[in-house]
């Protein structure tokens, strides 16, 4: 959510700052802008929507310099325009931010009460005037700029540009990412290494708190007390900075077609000749009594589907929790519970939060992230790596089905450890889940049928989707993913539950995707579907050969997957839930990779 670039360099500043910003569009943004210092004199320009218009701006009014920040903007506080666009100018300071500042209006009340009066609707522009307000009062620019961040509460990452001083930048965080780039006579400000990828290979990740002077050739990081810090210095792998579609329309449709190649990875990663292998320190399965697993959007969906893994094959019970609501209703959490978090990022705000509530109550605190270098893994006793690779699309898609992997090879090695599993039984898994990528690629194969059915939806106001048992947390994937990409009004439910109330929306206009693979709990779904059918509903049946020989002739459309055991269907079954949101926004022609109000990485609450 935001994105932030600063560079100290010895070039011309503003196409590099605009580069990086367009590494960072697949965070989510509305209006983007750069400053810059030019014979010691600040500047700026911002424009509203897509980079494109930033670029078309500065043909016009260019901006020279070798000293900038930059800035892409997810509204908060104010709605998006040229006024609300970073950078914010108070005087003699630029400042780009990504958070929120919670007592933003009380440090206004007090600058207006000294007679220094806000222009914007923005939390952003009062660290700006305070910042002025404090180099009027004689301060230098880097104690203005420590004393204006000890006044500020909220999350942020910062970083200020200041006239007449083109060898300086300072830069801070809390609760939101930052890292510093090191460059041979130059230095980097990012808010992630993917956008500081084309100047540097070398990153330090700043811990929470921590705040740094800047100049080409030195860099000085203090933590919260104020004390030296010395932050380790890491080479960026390539494979993490590489931002291309490969070949595809878009990056969620190349994303889509990579999980073959990333599931590899991720099982690869813990499934040995012995079994299944953790990083020390490992996690003790015995010595568990209650699992509690907390996430946000798609992650937390992952979470419900490891819930019937969990309960069914280890005999674990398990509490899931959406982050936004765990911490705030104060959970108790008793002696033998383990908490996990699931996040892509690693930074996302709620589930970092929900960690640290957790952080002295739970027995262990584990995380299931893509990110080794975040907040959550670095926070946690151990952190599982789902090794999906830089995800762009902010519809997550690899990274989910990456995210499964890992939480069913926990399921299976918890079952295995309290003696649910036999050792042949946990191999047979082992080898049926091997295999999985195959079939990724074969059920691929029916992406033109996929395509075909989308093409309807796409006229649909509203779509319905069902499943039960491990479908239904798939089915809330499903759903989801349609509305994240095609604004499409969808919803899921149990299959049980329709009869319940949403049976109630069911006509001709209305089509229903049922989930429903040939399992155990088939017939009772094919029930449902077959009283939807009776009241007019048009049903997309998603389901394998066999699964399509029972049902019959009266479904409207049938996708045929692969036979795979019902353990693992939840991964399989997550691919048409993203085809068809893809096929449906690429027939709507909405943003498929941006879509509007999101960001890929939530790191406000």
């Amino acid at each position: 959510m935001c994105g932030i670039v600063g560079v100290l360099g010895s070039h011309e500043v503003a196409p590099l700052l605009v580069e990086s910003l367009k590494r960072l569009e697949y965070r989510g943004y509305d209006s983007a802008g750069i400053a810059t210092i030019h014979n010691g004199t600040l500047d700026r320009r911002r424009a509203v929507g897509k980079l494109i218009n930033l670029s078309d701006l500065l043909v016009h009014e260019p901006l020279l310099g070798q000293s900038g920040i930059g800035h892409t903007r997810w509204a908060t506080h104010g709605a998006p325009s040229t006024a609300n666009a970073h950078p914010h100018q108070a005087g003699n300071v630029a400042v780009v931010h990504n958070g929120i500042i919670e007592n933003y209006k009380e440090l206004r009340s007090e600058l207006e009460a000294v007679g220094i009066s806000a222009q914007t609707e923005t939390d952003t522009e009062t660290v700006a005037l305070l910042t002025k307000h404090h180099l009027d009062q004689g301060m230098s620019p880097t104690d203005a700029a420590m004393a204006t961040i000890d006044r500020l509460d909220g999350a942020f990452a910062l970083a200020f540009l200041f006239d007449g001083e083109p060898d300086l930048m300072i830069a801070a965080r809390k609760g939101s990412p930052l890292a510093i780039g090191h460059g041979d006579g130059e230095m980097y400000v990012g808010s992630d290494a993917i956008a500081l990828a084309p100047m540097t290979d070398q990153i330090t990740y700043l811990e929470e708190g921590d705040r740094v002077i800047l100049t080409r050739t030195s860099v000085e990081i203090r933590d919260e007390n104020g004390k030296l810090a010395n932050r380790e210095k890491r080479e960026i792998r390539m494979d993490q900075a590489q931002v291309n579609k490969g070949g595809h329309k878009h990056f969620m449709s190349k994303e889509i077609a990579e999980q073959p190649t990333v599931l590899s990875d991720a099982i690869a990663a813990y499934v040995k000749e012995n079994g299944i292998t953790l990083p020390e320190p490992g996690i003790d399965f015995t010595q568990l009594e209650r699992l509690t697993m907390v996430a946000c959007g798609t992650a937390y969906y992952a979470c419900f589907t490891a819930k019937y893994w969990f309960e069914q094959l280890a005999g674990l019970p398990v509490e899931i929790d959406v982050a936004s609501e765990f911490r705030y209703r104060e959970p108790p959490i008793t002696k033998g519970t383990a908490a996990l978090f699931v996040s892509q990022s690693g930074e996302t705000a709620d589930t970092l939060a929900a960690l640290r509530y957790c952080a002295g109550k739970a027995d262990k605190i584990f995380s299931v992230i893509n990110v080794p270098e975040s907040s959550i893994a670095r926070e946690s006793d151990l952190a599982l790596q789902i090794h999906a690779g830089t995800e762009i699309g902010v519809a997550s898609t690899k990274a989910f089905t990456c995210q499964l992997t890992v939480l069913l090879l926990l399921a299976l090695k918890a079952a295995s450890e309290r003696g649910r599993l036999s050792e042949a039984q946990l191999n047979g898994y082992l080898t049926a889940l091997r295999a999985l990528p195959g079939v990724f690629n074969t059920a691929l194969g029916s992406d033109p049928v996929m395509e075909s059915v989308s093409q309807e939806l796409a006229e649909a106001r509203d779509i319905l989707f069902l499943g039960r048992g491990l479908m239904y947390p798939l089915a809330l994937e499903g759903a989801l993913k349609l509305k994240e990409i095609s604004y499409i009004h969808a919803e899921a439910y149990a299959s049980g539950e329709l009869k319940h109330g949403p049976i109630a929306l069911v006509d001709q206009h209305v089509p229903i995707v049922v989930m429903a693979p040939r399992d155990s709990l088939f017939e009772k779904t094919i029930s449902n579907m077959q009283e939807v059918i009776a009241r007019g509903g048009r049903v997309c049946l998603i389901t394998d050969a066999a699964g399509a020989a029972i049902a019959g002739e009266d479904v409207w459309k049938t996708i045929i997957l692969p036979e795979v055991d019902e353990v693992l269907a939840p991964l399989l079954y997550a691919l048409p839930a993203q085809l068809l949101a893809y096929h449906t926004a690429v027939a709507k022609g909405t943003d498929v990779d941006q879509p509007r109000n999101l960001a890929k990485s939530v790191t406000v609450e």
